[in-house]
């Protein structure tokens, strides 16, 4: 994900010094009960949809915007699914930052998933039983997009199998 234009002028003032950032993740469904996905150009691996909130955006208004900006697909926001405070990643440029997501499980109503911006080098809806390869930060939250159950908070109660890793930025 390009790095937003307020957190380079961020970057100008405290150098590579650790940055606390609000990142937002969509587990998308269709009404196929598929979710949609996309393969990322900084990894080259498959994940869900996030980003970076626009300064006073709020998390479900982030949700809609990224996924339509990175996949065509119009959704509406269900339910807050989990809230995590990820552990700091340190980026090749040597910036450090660290990430609380707010993952959100939204359904489309429209748009034909399609690569919609620079950021996905694919994109597709998948069965759950026909998932591509996954890293935990994705597995995790799609997990928890299907369970009824209530927001997951981490700390309160059932740990995940394994740490989730942070988000790929290209430095932020």
């Amino acid at each position: 994900m390009p790095t937003p234009d307020f957190i380079r002028d961020i970057r100008t003032s405290i150098g590579n010094r650790l940055l606390w950032l609000p990142g937002v993740t969509a587990v998308v469904f269709d009404d196929a009960d598929r979710v949609l996905l996309g393969k990322r150009v900084d990894t080259g691996g498959w994940s869900v949809i996030g980003g970076i909130p626009e300064p006073g955006e709020q998390p479900a208004e982030t949700a809609v915007r990224e996924v339509y900006e990175e996949t065509a697909v119009r959704v509406v926001p269900e339910r807050v699914v989990l809230v995590e405070s990820e552990v700091p990643v340190r980026y090749p440029n040597g910036d450090i930052c660290q990430f609380m997501d707010v993952t959100l499980r939204c359904r489309a109503i429209g748009g034909e998933a399609k690569v919609n911006d620079d950021e996905s080098l694919e994109v597709g809806w998948f069965a759950l039983d026909a998932l591509p390869e996954l890293d935990d930060y994705a597995l995790t939250r799609i997990k928890r997009a299907m369970e009824p159950g209530p927001t997951w908070f981490h700390g309160m109660g059932e740990q995940p199998e394994s740490e989730p890793e942070a988000p790929g930025v290209a430095g932020a």
